[in-house]
């Protein structure tokens, strides 16, 4: 006989979290994190993929006291072969990965289910939450079967949809975005309608995700953002004086639609008159166009490639700078620009996409969407003014790391859940943390 908890018993969590590697970036970094936080405010008992096994245990955690490992290699090893055959080459086809990888997911919910679904049903747990995938398109085979056991199931968050501007063909081409154009046939694949019917909760990250989501389910979303940050990992940067060159960085993959070129362009005038420096952090196909770029604009040495850096390094360089610049143009977390401000370091943004949610006026610079040249115009004129006014940089640097304390840490995200949790469970009212952008 199960005997139940009483409202102030710590809650026990089954996490679904089938990537979550503290060792990798990206998603799987964020399952991790989350993982991790939750272990602040619940007893969490993690379910992950066998590929993180190793670097869960290394990371301290004990398989079957800590975390479960389920062995869906048998159909995610060829899914995943035949994934990077269609895609195009590496760090590409982003769309095609997700579409060819679905079944495979499907089939790790049935293996999970095949292990913990009895000691599910016998309310081992008080609620199921399911973190990663943290793609909408990807339904979930165990949400009936939860509800009809009647144990709460959580989803998110979920981010994505952010649509390619049109202004940006060319750089969606160049990611192989193909079967891009017919995202929204997920709607129709069999479990989406039963995934969001039978889910207790709906967690949304970004404007567009909320956008896509039918009238009928909005009251069960939540919005809580993808991306926390953990403070201790970024140091402030140390206040100084706006003298000399204004250090200006950018980190991310160098691909067109990040904008590395188009920051270039933009700063191409103060970087030759060596009133500015720019430090670009990462690597990618476009390196060798940048680094062309650099003899045609004649930007010498007041442009310094630091190549992929592990985060430690990273957030070091973040701590020397005065500005992130960051243009990408389809962007759907930002987790980059947390990064920046959680240093104390404003970011100036294209105002969309996730980076246009998480920058405000108060904390950073933000550029309106436009075409490659609008865009390259809108932050030239952003940059001339801060060289202008400089001191705006430390005022808005501190703005920027409160609001990361504020609203963007881990632990603050691991309260919140709990919060949702307790909602789902009949405890408390629905949680409202506020939005970035209007309800629709």
């Amino acid at each position: 006989m199960t005997v139940p908890r009483t409202a102030s018993a710590r809650l026990k969590v089954l996490l679904i979290a089938e990537a979550a590697n503290p060792e990798w970036v990206s998603v799987p970094l964020v399952g991790w994190n989350v993982a991790q936080a939750l272990r602040e405010v619940a007893e969490v008992f993690i379910v992950t993929h066998v590929r993180n096994r190793d670097a869960m245990a290394r990371a301290g955690l004990a398989q079957g006291k800590d975390f479960i490992c389920i062995d869906s290699e048998a159909l995610a090893r060829p899914l995943w072969k035949l994934a990077e055959r269609l895609r195009g080459g590496p760090g590409v086809g982003w769309t095609t990965l997700a579409a060819v990888s679905w079944p495979s997911y499907l089939y790790f919910e049935h293996l999970l289910w095949r292990e913990l679904g009895s000691r599910i049903q016998a309310r081992e747990w008080d609620l199921v939450h399911r973190v990663t995938p943290l793609s909408p398109t990807v339904p979930s085979l165990i949400a009936r079967r939860l509800h009809r056991t009647k144990v709460p199931f959580v989803i998110g968050p979920l981010n994505g949809g952010t649509p390619w501007p049109a202004q940006f063909a060319q750089a969606r081409r160049a990611e192989r975005e193909w079967l891009s154009y017919v995202r929204g046939a997920y709607r129709y694949l069999p479990g989406y309608r039963s995934t969001r019917e039978n889910a207790s909760a709906l967690l949304i990250a970004s404007r567009s995700t909320w956008d896509e989501l039918p009238e009928r389910w909005r009251d069960r979303a939540v919005y809580i953002p993808e991306n926390g940050i953990d403070p201790a990992r970024f140091h402030p940067r140390i206040e100084r004086a706006a003298t000399g060159p204004l250090r200006v960085i950018f980190v991310g993959r160098l691909v067109p639609y990040k904008g590395a070129d188009m920051l270039m362009d933009a700063a191409a005038g103060a970087l030759r008159e060596r009133r500015m420096h720019l430090e670009i952090v990462g690597d990618g196909p476009q390196m060798a166009e940048l680094v062309s770029q650099v003899r045609r604009l004649g930007l010498g040495e007041s442009v310094t490639f630091q190549g992929w850096q592990a985060q430690e390094r990273v957030a070091k360089l973040l701590a020397t700078a005065d500005l992130f610049a960051f243009p990408s143009i389809r962007e759907f977390g930002g987790g980059a620009v947390l990064e920046a401000m959680a240093c104390g370091v404003p970011a100036l943004v294209v105002d969309y996409g996730g980076p246009g949610e998480i920058v405000t006026e108060a904390t950073g610079y933000t550029v309106p969407l436009g075409s490659r040249a609008e865009i390259v115009d809108s932050m030239r004129r952003a940059l001339d003014g801060i060289l202008v006014r400089p001191e705006e940089l430390l005022r808005k640097g501190r703005a920027a790391r409160e609001r990361v304390e504020r609203s963007f840490t881990w632990s603050k995200k691991a309260e919140q859940l709990r919060t949702v949790y307790e909602w789902v469970l009949g405890r408390a009212d629905k949680p409202d943390f506020g939005m970035p952008f209007g309800k629709k």
